[in-house]
């Protein structure tokens, strides 16, 4: 059967073949750090011209779906977000992150969707999800305080999980328990002030300002996998960005 079998035809061949690849990285033929087929493979899969092949390949690669390696070939992306939000906060006395802080999950639950999380993960609001409250620290000091929501249906093998099992990285976690690969994030920053029980969790007073970094976690075909919103001390926030 050809690659191009279920494509929409009324799209461009290029497009046809980006999605046809989206698709079989979504279903898990070619998982994230895996080589794809070559371009002359691709091209006779498809049943198309091998610059078909480059345009849909230039495309995903910009996308940030896919990796091309010199002299290696074509890979599925496997990207890093899990440490991307310590590039903000100061994980020491210097400017350089040493280490990934740790993480403790305070509480898990299912719960009625808030509006603002449901907007973002395609949900009815109030509709049953998965919510994880967690802690990050840098040594003995907490640094994040982090509320995490996750369509129910899709993530419940962690609704059976012991805490501790949690471990301090959530992605390769989604991956391997739920077959769900986190690919791209949208973050906005906002600044806003601790109250009682951040301020607790914190370790600051009431009312202190601290930031606050809300994502929007997708899958490689872009839709909303995770919406969490994480605050720590603003006295440890840094914002650094070159401008051309």
């Amino acid at each position: 059967m050809s690659l191009l079998a279920a494509a929409d035809p009324r799209l461009a061949r290029y497009q046809q073949l980006r999605d046809a690849i989206v698709s079989k990285v979504v279903e898990g033929t070619w998982a994230a750090g895996d080589a794809i087929p070559t371009e002359a493979e691709l091209a006779r899969d498809a049943g198309v011209a091998v610059g078909t092949v480059r345009k849909a390949v230039d495309l995903l690669v910009a996308e940030g779906v896919l990796d091309r390696v010199q002299g290696r070939g074509t890979f599925v992306r496997r990207p890093s977000l899990d440490r991307s939000l310590f590039r903000f906060f100061r994980l020491s006395d210097g400017d350089d992150v040493r280490s990934l802080p740790r993480a403790r999950i305070l509480g898990r639950a299912r719960a009625s969707c808030p509006p603002q999380a449901a907007a973002a993960l395609g949900l009815r609001p109030g509709k049953p999800a998965i919510r994880l409250d967690r802690l990050r620290l840098d040594g003995e000091r907490p640094l994040l305080v982090e509320e995490i929501w996750l369509p129910s249906d899709r993530f419940a093998p962690l609704e059976a999980l012991a805490l501790h099992e949690f471990g301090d990285l959530l992605y390769p976690l989604y991956e391997r328990l739920c077959g769900e690969v986190v690919a791209v994030a949208d973050e906005t920053l906002t600044v806003d002030v601790a109250d009682a029980g951040q301020a607790r969790t914190l370790g600051l007073e009431p009312g202190a300002p601290v930031v606050v970094i809300e994502r929007v976690a997708r899958g490689y075909d872009r839709h909303p996998i995770e919406w969490r919103r994480s605050r720590g001390p603003a006295d440890r926030f840094r914002y650094r960005v070159e401008i051309r």
